[in-house]
């Protein structure tokens, strides 16, 4: 299954211009199996979220994009999320409790959202969205090496925000995922690889010749 694992939808992502439906559009039409909503801090959408995906017959999870005091991660499986600001580490045993997964979203894009070092130091990270459909390919690069030097699987997320963004990087869950839990426990058993769209179609990274011409 092609799963994209970071969007955003616009009643509570302020930045983000895409409403479920068209992103629901979007995602059928390139062939993607399902979505993962993740919100900035918030996971408010899930309720409208479940109800939408059996009307359409369509997976949509919904996690969280949160913002520690080291960066943002990608959190699932923690349905009350903290009210206030924590540091990357406190967040992390707060996913870990719950039994869910924490990803550390695009580490090296250069701004203040980003872990990047700090990920060496950190203990808890399930995975890390080394492709990041809207951050430049040296730092996507950068982020598969990191995946590379901590053993830790390589996810590919769009981090949409405008429709054309949607399935730009993506994830394969090769065994299938029917619901959070099974995405939760994919990623914890490295089930996972990243894939990109292009020319109207999935392909893999990691199974290229060269790293370097698929995130050119």
């Amino acid at each position: 299954m092609f799963i994209d694992i970071h969007i955003h939808e616009k009643t509570y992502s302020n930045d983000s211009h895409i409403a479920l439906d068209e992103i629901i559009d979007r995602a059928k039409e390139m062939g993607l199996d399902g979505i993962c909503i993740t919100d900035h801090d918030s996971n408010d959408l899930m309720d409208k979220a479940h109800n939408i995906a059996k009307k359409r017959d369509f997976l949509i999870i919904v996690g969280a994009e949160i913002l520690t005091y080291e960066g943002d991660m990608l959190v699932f499986g923690l349905d009350h999320l903290p009210k206030e600001k924590l540091h990357a580490d406190e967040l992390l045993k707060l996913v870990e409790k719950s039994k869910g997964v924490a990803i550390s979203a695009h580490p090296f894009r250069p701004s203040n959202r980003a872990t990047g070092n700090y990920n060496r130091s950190l203990r808890g990270f399930r995975g890390i969205e080394a492709f990041n459909g809207t951050t430049k390919s040296q730092y996507n690069t950068l982020a598969y090496y990191l995946a590379q030097e901590l053993n830790l699987p390589a996810l590919g997320g769009s981090d949409a925000h405008h429709i054309h963004q949607i399935g730009q990087c993506a994830t394969l869950f090769p065994d299938g995922i029917r619901d959070e839990k099974d995405l939760i426990q994919a990623i914890v058993s490295r089930e996972v690889s990243p894939i990109i769209y292009r020319n109207n179609t999935f392909q893999s990274i990691v199974k290229q010749d060269s790293l370097s011409m698929i995130i050119s």
